[in-house]
């Protein structure tokens, strides 16, 4: 009797954690069964994966879905659809929305609206601030939270944590790893007086200068040293900090951005206002020096920084640019490109944007294409050959910096735990996205 599956993905390059190989694969439950030769075997759904590479599901572990917010510029709902087009099958949400996730209610009540919105699997971060550091120990059990994010510079509302004292506090409060926005804030008010309304954008660099970001840095290892709290820096984004935290492997685990390896401060002079981010865009040398660090393996994760702004906000004269670049649908086209160009192999791809931000935050049956994880499945054509526009976003904000890039790789499938959810950038069925289970938390 011919052994039964629900989904089953016959004929393509399987990546898995040992290699790259032919083989099928067969789904159960929401979860892989196995994988070989399953020619003789059924399915209730079967996919074609002829010519294609079957990647476990892809994960952008830095994602800011403005949830509450402006569902103008962006939503639970717009900006998971915008995610599982572009190729992945979860992302972990910031905390910094118009109501800031800080507290258990407020936790409590985005984790619900997720349900019948999301079009992948969420990961919710809690912001830390200086009036709940008391509870972060406990905010960090709860169910689906992937991390506390501390903003040590540049924060929104009252999530910005600068001094030491208080960020000491914060690391003494709990014990999960602790992702951080690390600029000294001191510098960058220190050195605000010095630009003018209408400067030029490329002053945005000078101004976020690679001193305010080792500054920060350095600050944080040592604390990270002196409390034996594990910390995950993100959007890492200077040749110096990449250099430095080499030696903080104990305590440090590495984000770099997509556009941190893809674009350079002749960025501020083509797109203005649309190359404006924190940390920012820098020049060749840090770009030269983040690929380094992913090859020899310094850098951990991968995420977009998915940020967007409406048109508006990032028209407005510098320094009053809304700082942020949309990313989410992005991702995934651009970093195959670069795995086409011969920057990287598709393994450390996956490495990089499945198995190292499970393997960082923790996240259960995520990570891995193997028996008994969640069938979670990107399927991408490396051959397939295609621009970036504007009006292939789901994101209402309209944008992306790279409208016009041609990309050789494209995501072509999204299946999320064995439900196809995208073919041939079609969004399929209703929104089945869940929030994902982590480790060392309790369960919903």
């Amino acid at each position: 009797m011919s052994e039964r599956f629900d989904l089953l993905l016959r004929g393509g390059h399987v990546v898995t954690p040992w290699g790259v190989e032919a083989a099928d694969v067969g789904v159960r439950e929401g979860r892989i069964v196995t994988l070989g030769n399953l020619r003789h075997a059924e399915a209730a759904e079967t996919v074609d994966c002829g010519g294609l590479h079957v990647l476990p599901g892809l994960i952008d572990p830095h994602v800011h879905l403005r949830d509450p917010g402006d569902p103008a510029v962006e939503s639970i709902e717009t900006g998971t659809k915008a995610a599982v087009l572009g190729g992945l099958t979860a992302v972990f949400d910031m905390p910094n929305t118009a109501k800031s996730v800080v507290s258990r209610d407020i936790l409590d009540e985005k984790r619900a609206f997720l349900q019948g919105r999301a079009w992948c699997d969420v990961g919710l971060y809690v912001g830390a601030s200086k009036k709940n550091i008391a509870d972060l120990a406990e905010l960090e059990r709860q169910p689906n939270v992937c991390a506390i994010k501390v903003f040590a510079g540049s924060s929104t509302g009252d999530l910005l944590v600068e001094d030491d004292a208080s960020l000491e506090a914060v690391m003494r409060s709990g014990h999960r790893r602790i992702c951080y926005h690390s600029e000294d804030e001191y510098r960058l008010q220190e050195r605000k007086p010095m630009f003018t309304v209408g400067m030029p954008h490329r002053n945005h660099m000078v101004w976020r200068d690679v001193e305010t970001a080792l500054l920060g840095t350095k600050r944080l290892m040592a604390i990270a040293r002196k409390t034996g709290r594990p910390a995950h820096i993100l959007h890492v984004s200077t040749a110096e900090e990449l250099a430095y935290l080499r030696d903080f492997r104990d305590v440090c685990t590495v984000e770099v951005l997509l556009n941190h390896l893809t674009q350079t401060d002749e960025a501020y002079d083509r797109l203005g206002g649309y190359a404006v981010m924190n940390p920012p865009i820098r020049d060749q040398r840090h770009l030269d020096a983040a690929w380094a660090a992913v090859n020899d393996g310094t850098v951990d994760c991968i995420g977009s920084d998915h940020a967007p702004h409406s048109r508006e906000a990032k028209e407005r004269p510098w320094p009053n640019t809304a700082a942020g670049l949309t990313g989410v649908q992005t991702l995934v086209p651009l970093m195959l490109d670069h795995v086409t160009s011969g920057r990287l192999s598709i393994s450390r791809l996956v490495d990089l944007m499945c198995a190292g931000p499970a393997r960082v935050y923790g996240a259960l049956n995520k990570g891995r294409l193997a028996a008994g994880y969640d069938a979670d499945f990107t399927l991408v054509d490396l051959k397939r050959q295609r621009m970036i526009r504007n009006d292939w976003l789901a994101t209402p904000a309209g944008w992306t910096p790279f409208d016009g890039t041609v990309c050789t790789g494209w995501p072509v499938g999204t299946i999320v735990r064995g439900q196809v959810v995208m073919r041939d950038d079609e969004v399929l069925g209703t929104p089945v996205g869940k929030p994902v289970a982590f480790a060392d938390t309790l369960r919903a």
